[in-house]
């Protein structure tokens, strides 16, 4: 959609006629029209929806916000609901069932189908953060004794209600899989060819109940369409195609960043959300960071006397905690990212602390001959020197508790992630303190801190 649609199209539904909306809307893609109405009221999306097909419509609330989505529904009759998801793909209407109170549950799905119905309550069993919650029930299955020409008669025949036919899964009298068949593979196949002899028999397939993110991880490293997804026993339940990959994807990198800000995650866009929940998702941890910066407070209280007698101390204070954070926020933000992709392992922990040893040694060197001349300004010789061996020592000090601390949480089956900046920052702080003027008491003969 150029800009000049994209314009049509949020003055259209600016006037909220539905004639004109619709007429706008029709070389746009669902995806942009869910984004302009991204910023209207709920009721307002809600009316505006009913101006086209069932079809579209659907397609179109799959585009929209899960919180909007969510409140959208809440304006919606029964009927609609129905309606809606009878058109809406299998793990979309999971989703939004899961949203749902047990009352509007209750109050439509007996409009639904039986079979509707089963595969609703069968997607929404599985908890949010698994393959299984993400996963579909559109997939093309095939027996094995099929031929070729048989299974592209039967492939073309389901292709209208599937996600895609270019991988079919070929699955026993049980449902257990059993190998996996390209379209390719099919077509380029004599036609009295066999499904048992032309499929791979080790097909690439995750646990329903193995974390999302698993599944994300082997579409992206085996370069997958899609993944089948199997429960305890190996039979076939679902797939998870590569959009959701990306999506889940999407979804965890917010997740990280947040937490690498010290942000819980938000159920919702960011422009929709309310000002009391980004205070609830903020306020827990500026709390605790709050009480943990009271370690840099208390060490430089510890040291009064030494910076009494020297007060030029204080000016490079400032400069040397932040180093050392910002070494730390450095070393963190790789780790995590590496133990996040599978690049590192909890084993590989004594290798990456020895190498993060020796680059925080290299970095540390470097940003100590950047200081020197400063302290050599601002005090003198044994100032530069105190200034340098403080950069040092911090700088490696920061980079180690940045590369230690993912591992350390990973190693108690927490979130590495959760090692955030802040968190990081405000350990080195309070160890940047004790470092320089420890040294600044030794190196200049101050007096020695309060005991």
């Amino acid at each position: 959609m150029n800009a000049q649609e994209a314009l049509a199209l949020r003055a259209a539904i600016e006037s909220g006629d539905t004639a004109r909306i619709t007429a706008a809307a029709h070389s746009a893609h669902p995806a942009d029209i869910a984004a302009e109405l991204a910023g209207l009221e709920p009721e307002t999306v809600s009316t505006l929806l009913r101006a086209w097909p069932s079809a579209i419509r659907a397609e179109i609330f799959g585009y929209l916000e899960p919180g909007m989505q969510h409140q959208v529904a809440l304006h919606s009759s029964r009927a609609e609901l129905a309606e809606l998801f009878l058109h809406m793909s299998p793990d979309e209407r999971a989703d939004l069932f899961k949203q749902l109170d047990e009352a509007q549950r209750e109050s439509f799905l007996p409009a639904l189908a039986h079979a509707e119905r089963e595969d609703i309550r069968t997607l929404a069993r599985y908890p949010e953060d698994t393959a299984g919650a993400a996963m579909t029930s559109d997939y093309a299955t095939i027996a094995p004794g099929l031929t070729a020409t048989e299974a592209i008669a039967h492939l073309r025949q389901v292709a209208p209600d599937t996600e895609t036919i270019y991988q079919a899964y070929v699955i026993d009298e049980n449902r257990k899989l059993v190998g996996v068949v390209s379209l390719k593979d099919l077509i380029i196949s004599p036609p009295d060819a066999r499904v048992g002899d032309l499929m791979n028999r080790n097909p690439i397939f995750v646990a329903a109940t193995a974390p999302r993110t698993e599944a994300a991880r082997l579409i992206s490293k085996y370069d997958l369409i899609a993944l089948p997804v199997v429960d305890a026993e190996g039979r076939l339940v679902g797939i998870v195609t590569y959009d959701d990959a990306m999506d889940i994807s999407e979804a965890e990198a917010t997740a990280d960043f947040g937490k690498v800000g010290a942000v819980e995650a938000l159920p919702m866009g960011l422009k929709e959300a309310p000002v009391s929940l980004l205070y609830r998702k903020r306020v827990f941890w500026l709390v605790v960071l709050v009480f943990g910066n009271l370690g840099s407070g208390a060490a430089i209280a510890y040291f009064e006397d030494t910076i009494a007698a020297h007060l030029a101390l204080v000016f490079f204070l400032p400069l040397l905690t932040a180093s050392s954070g910002n070494a730390g926020a450095q070393s963190a933000t790789l780790m995590v990212r590496a133990l996040a992709t599978g690049d590192v392992m909890l084993r590989d922990w004594a290798t990456m602390l020895l190498r993060e040893l020796g680059v925080a040694a290299m970095l540390g060197a470097t940003m100590a001959l950047a200081v020197w001349g400063i302290g050599l300004w601002r005090g003198g010789v044994e100032v530069a020197m105190l200034v340098a061996l403080t950069m040092m020592v911090v700088v490696i000090a920061g980079s180690l508790i940045g590369i230690a601390l993912p591992f350390l949480l990973d190693r108690f089956k927490l979130d590495p992630a959760a090692s955030s900046a802040p968190l990081i920052t405000s350990i080195a702080d309070a160890i940047g303190v004790m470092v320089y003027f420890g040294l600044a008491t030794v190196l200049l003969g101050l007096p020695h801190a309060h005991g």
